[in-house]
């Protein structure tokens, strides 16, 4: 089953590719990825709209939730029932936000395994020949730095790659600490009190972990996941443009 799977996202690849040809010649494949990733996310953005959505009307109930909190401060456990059957009484799913993010995860793990694979479907696998601008679509960093270091012609394409996912981290990282400070958390109470400072010290910094992934995953996919968290930057503001700050959920790495 997943054999077929593979050797059919091989053959959708092959033919973008050959679409994409007259424009982008020998680094055809790499633009078909890219294509790919945009049709990935334009079929998952009616599910991106529904969150925003949802979490706009999440931020409707905060006063309500504020209440439940303070009502319930001394039952952990009863406060959490009591907002999340809020939650169900105002048809709000506590998990849309994670759906966009979770469905896109098979193509990258198809692109990951597309461009691993010696073989596909029992074949050889040729995609692993294609390159963008010199640098072999299947290589990884360690490759790259093999062949030149990361000044030479394989390594600068990985700069680029580098220098795109900084750039999204930190519009990220920007939009997430406004969204902290202008919604602060309310004081948690007892044992999880640490867990949750931690967590808003660590949150901001969620988007820089697009990098190490850069570093590490075959050329081809790394292309999926900065075309990927670049749309979901843009996309998200886009759909939060009309909101505050307190209301943006944390945006995804992907």
């Amino acid at each position: 089953m997943f054999s077929s799977v593979f050797a059919a996202f091989a053959s959708l690849v092959t033919h973008l590719a050959d679409l994409l040809q007259p424009l982008f010649h020998g680094s055809a494949t790499a633009a078909a990825i890219i294509l790919f990733t945009v049709c990935v996310r334009l079929a998952v953005h009616p599910l991106s709209r529904a969150t925003a959505r949802g979490q706009k009307a999440r931020t409707k109930l905060a006063p309500r939730v504020a209440e439940l909190r303070k009502k319930h401060a001394k039952d952990p456990q009863k406060m959490q029932k009591a907002i999340m059957e809020l939650h169900a009484e105002e048809k709000i799913s506590p998990l849309s936000g994670c759906l966009p993010s979770l469905l896109q995860m098979p193509a990258f793990f198809v692109t990951y395994h597309l461009f691993s694979s010696p073989q596909i479907g029992g074949s050889s696998n040729s995609l692993l020949g294609h390159t963008l601008m010199g640098s072999p679509l299947g290589g990884r960093l360690r490759d790259a730095i093999g062949h030149g270091g990361l000044l030479g012609e394989q390594g600068v394409i990985y700069l680029v790659l580098f220098a795109i996912v900084t750039a999204v981290a930190t519009f990220n990282y920007g939009r997430t600490k406004r969204m902290m400070a202008a919604s602060p958390t309310p004081a948690a109470e007892g044992p999880g009190a640490g867990v949750m400072g931690a967590m808003s010290k660590v949150m901001p910094l969620m988007s820089f972990m697009t990098l190490p992934t850069v570093s590490y995953v075959p050329l081809a996919a790394a292309l999926y996941v900065v075309t990927s968290t670049t749309w979901t930057a843009v996309e998200r503001a886009f759909l939060y443009r009309d909101t505050m700050p307190a209301a943006a959920a944390v945006a995804s790495p992907m």
